[in-house]
């Protein structure tokens, strides 16, 4: 990840965020934040990297904001039908639809805000929207300015560790490891548990 950023730059940082806003786990936060170390003029691997942070955080936003909209149109084009029809092959149920098509009816427009800072949430609140039929100015409006706080966060975080940055990372080294295992266990539980629901969904339909 570190090395394909550092050679394609911001091509890269925007292809990687509008994969993560997809749900497809890239690594989004440690390439924006990587992206943050190298633009803050640090010496990594014996050579010097113009990235500018401004610019990071753009292009990591405009990445952002691209795969919401890829959501957005799978959910406006194709209707609530279309996605109960093929969210089982990403693992997104019919109760994942009904819940964050709640949201929107109890809370309104800002979920798609506040959802951009949510694991998971992340990649089907913009279906939900598109299902929804949310103006897609408003939609924009919405994504763009949650990706540029989120993006921004994760960018200064890189820039104002600069050089430091491949030490905290040693340094966490085993921690690292623990969280990883952790983290391991929580997706394969989560998995289970889905499938587990979708078949559930499947046998009650039939």
């Amino acid at each position: 990840m570190e090395h394909f950023l550092a050679s394609w730059g911001y091509v890269a940082l925007v292809g990687v965020t509008a994969l993560a806003a997809l749900g497809i786990p890239v690594g989004s936060e440690i390439a924006i934040g990587y992206a943050g170390v190298l633009s803050s003029g640090a010496v990594i691997a014996g050579a010097h990297h113009h990235l500018n942070l401004v610019l990071v955080i753009i292009f990591a936003a405009l990445g952002e904001v691209i795969g919401s909209l890829i959501g957005y149109a799978i959910g406006h084009l194709g209707g609530r039908a279309f996605v109960d029809r093929v969210g089982k092959y990403f693992l997104l149920t019919k109760r994942d639809l009904d819940r964050a098509e709640g949201w929107f009816e109890r809370r309104g427009d800002p979920v798609v805000f506040f959802g951009r800072f949510i694991p998971l949430v992340r990649s089907f609140v913009s279906i939900a929207a598109g299902v929804g039929e949310m103006p897609l100015a408003k939609f924009i409006a919405y994504s763009a300015a949650a990706s540029v706080i989120w993006c921004g966060l994760l960018a200064g975080i890189g820039y104002g560790l600069s050089s430091s940055w491949h030490r905290v990372l040693t340094d966490f080294s085993y921690v690292g490891y623990l969280a990883a295992a952790v983290v391991i266990v929580v997706v394969v539980i989560f998995f289970v548990h889905r499938i587990r629901q979708l078949r559930l969904e499947r046998s009650q339909s039939e």
